[in-house]
């Protein structure tokens, strides 16, 4: 005779919705904004249906709907009109993302603004930093590049961000951009640290949505191996020690055991990005019918938090926000 029947908890929505061990709520969503320098700009990103490019006047619709669905952050990356070797557009106090952190603050004063500090947008070679001097040897200089991430983190600090998140994968990157936020006056405001950022065949998409692809080689040599568990553990406590705030793991889908790891080893708040490839896979299958979309972004997102994220940026922000709201 059977004495254990665990489907009696799983008979009726009720019964599942009462011992459901993880929750996705609105409230662990951030919504990634692509902006453009220029103005009357919205331009759809092909890769990544529903997603596009859009200068600062044309966010007002977005942020609308972000604060109808009390989406509670964005996560800002910057187009540029004019890219050079060195990314000097990062740090331009008028570029794309300064002007709309400015924008943002003025129109939603109560969403919380991230913005990417990286130089792969802004140089003409896609990589993110200083460049060796050999031609085409995709070699990017460490210690040189640190100098300028921080720039850029002050610029958007000096705009009104709430948090800065370095991304470049740079050694020391969070420690430099901490001792120039302070010694700028920007004290309170955070860094979320690309903690473990491996370098993945899942950010296709993204790269052309950012314009950010590297016009030779690739980003191996600073991104992580995506063997690699143990170093990950590594980044995250060289991090934690340099002053981070708030921890990152990118991409999310193929890294659950390095969420969980640093969940169990890091009491910081954890986010996970639901990188563009993730997206784009779901947006696709679900276009030819293979796949129900709703469930499968919300079954992915739920995946997450149930490894540890505590936030989780994606690209479905806004459709789980909804999705949320009328119940999953």
């Amino acid at each position: 005779m059977l004495t254990r029947r665990p489907r009696r908890l799983r008979r009726t929505p009720a019964l599942r919705q009462m011992v459901r061990e993880t929750t996705l709520t609105v409230d662990d969503l951030i919504a990634p904004l692509f902006v453009a320098d220029g103005s009357g700009i919205v331009r759809p990103i092909g890769s990544m249906p529903g997603q596009a490019q859009r200068s600062v006047d044309r966010l007002t619709s977005e942020l609308d709907a972000l604060m109808e669905l009390k989406i509670p952050a964005v996560l800002l990356f910057g187009i540029p009109a004019h890219k050079d070797v060195t990314g000097s557009s990062g740090w331009d106090a008028t570029g794309p993302v300064p002007q709309a952190i400015r924008a943002i603050k003025q129109y939603a004063p109560d969403l919380a603004v991230i913005a990417d500090v990286c130089l792969c947008e802004y140089t003409s070679h896609g990589h993110c930093g200083v460049l060796a001097d050999a031609p085409g040897s995709g070699d990017v200089l460490n210690d040189p590049t640190l100098e300028l991430l921080a720039r850029c983190a002050v610029a958007y600090a000096d705009a009104g961000a709430d948090i800065v998140a370095p991304s470049a994968m740079m050694d020391g990157q969070v420690a430099a951009i901490r001792a120039a936020l302070d010694a700028a006056g920007h004290d309170q405001v955070a860094i979320l640290s690309y903690a473990a950022k491996f370098a993945s065949a899942f950010y296709g998409p993204f790269r052309e949505a950012a314009e950010s692809t590297p016009a030779f080689g690739d980003r191996r040599a600073y991104q992580m191996d995506p063997a690699n568990g143990r170093e990950a553990m590594r980044e995250v406590a060289l991090d934690v020690a340099e002053g981070a705030d708030m921890l990152m793991v990118k991409p999310a889908g193929a890294y659950l055991d390095v969420i969980s790891a640093v969940r169990q080893r890091y009491d910081l708040p954890l986010a996970a990005y639901q990188v563009s490839g993730e997206y784009a896979m779901i947006k696709a299958a679900a276009q030819q019918g293979w796949i129900d979309e709703r469930r499968a972004a919300l079954e992915s997102l739920t995946a997450i938090r149930r490894a540890g994220a505590d936030m989780i940026i994606t690209y479905f922000a806004r459709d789980a926000a909804r999705w949320i709201a009328g119940g999953a």
